[in-house]
């Protein structure tokens, strides 16, 4: 049985394999994989090949072979540093916050390291309307953790970091 604080590190590796293997069916199985390629799968919900070279929301694109490599290398340090959070992390719920945001975050530095630019795909719109931008897992999966991670953060107080309480026993 895994233990508890493995636990963590199985599921950002499923994550990050979830990311990788609905890029590849959306990419080499069904061909979308250029700029403009789209299917659409439902009226609010469309596949469309979009290549990310920015960050989150697209911000600071990496448009040289020197920005690639450095947003891999911060990327890349930021994820060790949520691994050794996460490692060290007592509260059960908050390591698996940590993982979706490792997880996703391993899925991207891989894409930007073998394209370039990460796969975006997942388009959410109602007509018009884009309440987000296009996405993949990986940004889902962060997105769902940092929103976690800063509700419990913001609302919740667990005593002793979710570690339920030790009855004392009673020598009557």
């Amino acid at each position: 049985m895994i233990e508890r604080k493995q636990f963590g590190y199985w599921l950002a590796a499923g994550i990050f394999l979830v990311d990788q293997f609905t890029k590849f069916v959306v990419t080499d199985l069904l061909g979308i994989r250029q700029l403009g390629d789209r299917m659409e799968l439902l009226p609010i919900f469309d596949l469309r090949f979009v290549p990310n070279v920015g960050v989150s929301l697209g911000l600071l694109p990496a448009e040289s072979d020197w920005m690639r490599w450095a947003l891999v290398a911060v990327t890349g340090a930021i994820a060790i540093g949520v691994g050794i959070w996460m490692a060290r992390e007592p509260n059960h719920r908050d390591r698996a916050a940590l993982a979706l945001v490792l997880g996703g975050a391993l899925g991207n530095i891989l894409d930007r390291m073998r394209f370039g630019y990460v796969v975006d795909f997942a388009d959410l719109h109602f007509g018009e309307f884009r309440p987000f931008l296009v996405f993949n897992v990986a940004d889902a999966a962060i997105t769902i953790g940092v929103v976690i991670l800063l509700i419990r953060a913001l609302f919740v107080r667990d005593d002793k970091a979710g570690v339920a309480p030790v009855e004392k026993k009673s020598n009557a």
